[in-house]
C-alpha cells in the first residue's frame, strides 16, 4: 500500500481476495476433472452407473459435491479477511483525517454518477454544412465517403472535447439526476482530475466550485436547498475530491456541479472523460458489498466447475486440466483481449470478426466482474451488477458448457462388451 491505513487495508483485501479466489479456481479444475477422470481409468464408475443411478445423476451429483465444497471453503476464507480487514485499523496508530478517509473511501459501498455524453450532433451537421457553403472542405472529403465518415467523426470528437474544456474566465456545468444518498446526514464527494492544455509554473490549478441545485438560481428564483462554493488550488493530473453536505441534494434527486477557470490561471482546463469529473455517494455498506463481492467469486467457480466436467467427459486428466487452466487464464484477461482483437481486426481483416470473435465473446469476462476492483475502491458492487454477472456466467455459460457435458457423457462409451 501508500503506508497508509486505508493502503493497508486495500493491499490486504486486494490480496487476500486474489489468492482465495485463484486458489479456489484451481481446486475446482483439479477436483472436477480428477472425480471424473479418476473414476473412469480406475473402472469405479462401473459399480456406481450399475446401480439405479443414471448419468446425468452422476454428473450433477460430482458438480453438487466440488460446489458444497467450495461454499464451505469460501465462507471460511472470506470471514477470515472480513474480520482481519475490519480490525487492522485496531493495529496501528492513525491521524483522525485517515480514519475519516477510510471510512469516507473504504469501509463503504459508494455508488458512481458520471454526466452524461453530450449531444453534439445537430451541432456536427451545422458546422458541416457550414464548412460546405462556404468552401473550406478538403476535396476528398466530398468525393470519397469513407474520407468523409471519418471527416464527420472527427469534426463530432472535437466538438466533445470541446464540452469538456473551460478557457480562462469560462466555466463547465454538469447535472446528475437520482442522486440517493444512503444517509443524508452523510457526505457526497465531487471526484475531478484536472488536465490542462499548457502546464501552469507550479503545475497548480486554481479554481472556483459551486455544488447545489443552481436550477432556482438560473430560472431567478430562491433556492430550496443550500448551495456550497469552494475556492480551490488542486495539481493537474491527480484525483482530489471535494465533501459535500447531502443536504445540496433537491427533492427530486438533483444535484448540479460547476467550475470556474480564474482568471488566475493562464491554460484551458479540460476534464477528460470517463474519470474527469464524478459524483461519488454512499449506497450501502461495506459489509454487504463484501458479502456481493463472494458471491461474485462462487460465479466464476461455478462456471469453471460446469468446465471441468464439460473436459473430463471427453478428454483425459493432463489434457482436461490444460484446457481448463488455459480458458480460466484468457477469462481473466477477456475483455482485454477481445478489444485489442477489435482493433487489430479493424486495421488488418475481417476475418476475426466472423471466427474467433464469438467464441472470444463466449468467456466469461472475470476482469470485468472482479470483486476486489470494487472493494479496494469502495465502490457499490450493485445487485443489478451481480444478476447481470450472473445471467451471463451461470444462466448462460455455465450451464451450456453443463448441457453439453450430460450430452456427451450420456452417449460416451464407458467400457467396451469383449468376447
Amino acid at each position: 500500500g501508500d503506508g497508509t491505513i486505508k493502503g493497508r487495508c486495500q493491499t490486504f483485501v486486494s490480496y487476500g481476495l486474489s489468492l482465495t479466489s485463484l486458489l479456489l479456481c484451481l481446486l475446482t479444475i483439479i477436483a472436477s476433472v480428477y472425480s471424473v477422470t479418476n473414476d473412469i481409468e480406475q473402472k469405479q464408475i462401473y459399480i456406481t452407473l450399475t446401480k439405479p443411478v443414471r448419468r446425468h445423476q452422476y454428473l450433477l451429483g460430482k458438480l453438487l459435491g466440488i460446489m458444497l465444497l467450495n461454499i464451505v471453503l469460501l465462507v471460511l476464507f472470506c470471514a477470515g479477511i472480513y474480520f482481519i480487514t475490519t480490525a487492522i485499523p485496531g493495529f496501528f496508530k492513525s491521524s483522525q483525517e485517515e480514519l475519516s478517509s477510510l471510512a469516507n473511501e473504504f469501509f463503504t459501498a459508494r455508488r458512481g454518477l458520471t454526466p452524461a455524453e453530450p449531444d453534439v450532433s445537430a451541432e456536427v451537421r451545422e458546422t458541416y454544412n457550414r464548412l460546405e457553403k462556404t468552401g473550406r472542405l478538403p476535396p476528398e472529403v466530398l468525393t470519397d465517403p469513407a474520407v468523409r465518415k471519418d471527416y464527420i467523426s472527427a469534426l463530432a470528437s472535437q466538438l466533445k472535447y470541446s464540452k469538456y474544456s473551460a478557457a480562462v474566465g469560462h466555466d463547465l456545468m454538469w447535472d446528475f439526476y437520482d442522486v440517493k444518498p444512503l444517509d443524508p446526514n452523510q457526505k457526497l464527494f465531487v471526484r475531478f482530475k484536472y488536465q490542462v492544455a499548457v502546464n501552469p509554473p507550479d503545475l497548480q490549478v486554481y479554481g472556483k466550485w459551486i455544488v447545489g441545485d443552481y436550477r432556482a438560481l438560473q430560472a431567478g428564483t430562491v433556492p430550496q436547498t443550500p448551495i456550497y462554493a469552494f475556492d480551490r488550488k488542486d495539481a493537474v493530473r491527480t484525483f482530489y475530491e471535494i465533501e459535500v453536505p447531502s443536504d445540496a441534494v433537491a427533492d427530486d434527486g438533483f444535484l448540479g456541479v460547476a467550475f470556474l477557470n480564474t482568471t488566475q490561471n493562464n491554460t484551458v482546463v479540460i476534464f477528460t472523460p470517463p474519470d474527469g469529473i464524478e459524483l461519488l455517494y454512499k449506497a450501502d455498506t461495506f459489509t454487504a458489498n463484501f458479502i456481493r463481492a463472494a458471491f461474485l467469486i462462487f460465479l466464476r467457480l461455478f462456471f469453471l466447475g460446469c468446465l471441468s466436467l464439460f473436459a473430463a467427459t471427453f478428454l483425459s486428466f493432463p489434457v482436461a486440466i490444460l484446457l481448463c487452466v488455459a480458458i480460466f487464464s484468457i477469462a481473466t484477461i477477456s475483455n482485454f483481449v477481445v478489444m485489442s482483437f477489435d482493433y487489430l481486426s479493424e486495421n488488418i481483416s475481417t476475418i476475426y470478426s466472423y471466427t474467433a470473435r464469438p467464441l472470444m465473446k463466449l468467456l466469461p469476462e472475470f476482469d470485468i466482474y472482479n470483486p476486489t476492483k470494487f472493494l479496494v475502491q469502495g465502490r457499490l458492487l450493485s445487485w443489478q451488477v451481480l444478476a447481470k454477472a450472473a445471467a451471463s456466467i451461470v444462466c448462460f455459460k455455465g450451464l451450456l458448457l453443463l448441457v453439453f457435458s450430460l450430452v456427451i457423457f450420456k452417449y460416451k462409451e464407458i467400457a467396451k462388451i469383449t468376447v
